[in-house]
């Protein structure tokens, strides 16, 4: 028998049209309409039909990705689908606690929606800030590259996201330098993000400072199953930890190789991208490529996982 552990996707896996499909079933009309009441605009609307530049905002994006992801996890429950153990990238790792009964539904949603709006706040005076990915290094050749490059600008090795795929964060300044220096040793590509904010980076202190008093008043209840936290890649199931993890994880790296590692080390064997796009899915391949790894989203697609997993 499988053992399945559910991996909820972060930003950037957004589109329009995302859980339109889902929203025709019995659950995924109650949790849009739930959504929608809770922030106070048709978020559903801003799914299913965009505009793209409404939805890419963060404090948009977190709310409607999360809403997608918990959908899914729920019509897969309904399959009789249930993880062991669960796990999410950066914003994924609340749908991963809310999947887990840390978080209410409502709670979860409402909190993202802030999440965003003080990443959007804090940041957009800082110029010329972003992110950029470096791949066919390893994590440690990346980081010695920021700790180089830092005297053009701040940048730090904050995602690490498989044993070749390392997204740094920082000033453009710092970047683009880190960018020249990992071209000059070999990198199979570096290039910046479409993102305009330094996120997981100590540029991100002020944004930590701000959240951590919404993450005090947040209703947070222990784990019904342990969740990988980004930041320690450890499993976490108490109240106090998790609060803890999700203000850390604010200004602090996102340890996806190693949560993934943490879970194979668990007996994990079958892992399931829970929510829009296939991002953990690939990454998935790079980490460990004996693992069954499948990524659901609509009704159809968990129809499909669950004939392959029965």
């Amino acid at each position: 028998m499988s053992r399945i552990a559910f991996i909820f996707p972060g930003q950037g896996s957004q589109y329009v049209g995302m859980g339109q499909e889902a929203s025709k079933t019995e659950l995924g009309g109650k949790l849009f309409l739930e959504a929608d009441e809770a922030l106070g605009f048709p978020l559903s609307s801003l799914c299913f039909d965009g505009p793209e530049e409404e939805l890419k905002q963060t404090y948009n994006t977190q709310p409607a990705v999360l809403t997608v992801s918990l959908i899914a996890a729920g019509l897969l429950n309904e399959k009789g689908i249930v993880p062991e153990i669960v796990a999410g990238h950066s914003l994924g790792e609340y749908s991963a606690l809310a999947a887990a009964g840390a978080l209410g539904f409502a709670e979860a949603v409402s909190l993202v929606r802030r999440r965003g709006q003080v990443m959007h706040d804090t940041t957009s005076a800082i110029t010329g800030a972003g992110m950029a990915a470096i791949i066919g290094l390893s994590a440690e050749e990346v980081i010695a590259i920021c700790a180089e490059a830092a005297g053009a600008g701040a940048v730090e090795a904050v995602n690490f996201n498989s044993p070749v795929q390392t997204i740094i964060s920082g000033t453009k300044a710092g970047i683009d330098r880190a960018i020249e220096i990992a071209g000059e040793r070999g990198a199979k590509r570096a290039m910046a993000l479409p993102v305009s904010a330094p996120f997981h980076s100590s540029l991100m202190n002020e944004a930590a400072e701000i959240f951590g008093r919404d993450l005090e008043k947040a209703e947070i209840g222990d784990a019904r199953m342990p969740v990988i936290a980004n930041i320690t890649a450890r499993p976490e199931t108490s109240a106090a930890e998790i609060r803890q993890n999700l203000l850390g994880q604010v200004n602090g790296p996102v340890r996806w190789t190693e949560t993934v590692e943490s879970m194979l080390a668990a007996g994990i064997d079958t892992f399931i991208e829970v929510g829009p796009g296939k991002v953990l899915t690939g990454l998935m391949r790079k980490i460990n490529r004996d693992a069954a790894a499948f990524a659901v989203e609509t009704p159809a697609s968990i129809e499909e996982v669950a004939a392959k997993l029965a």
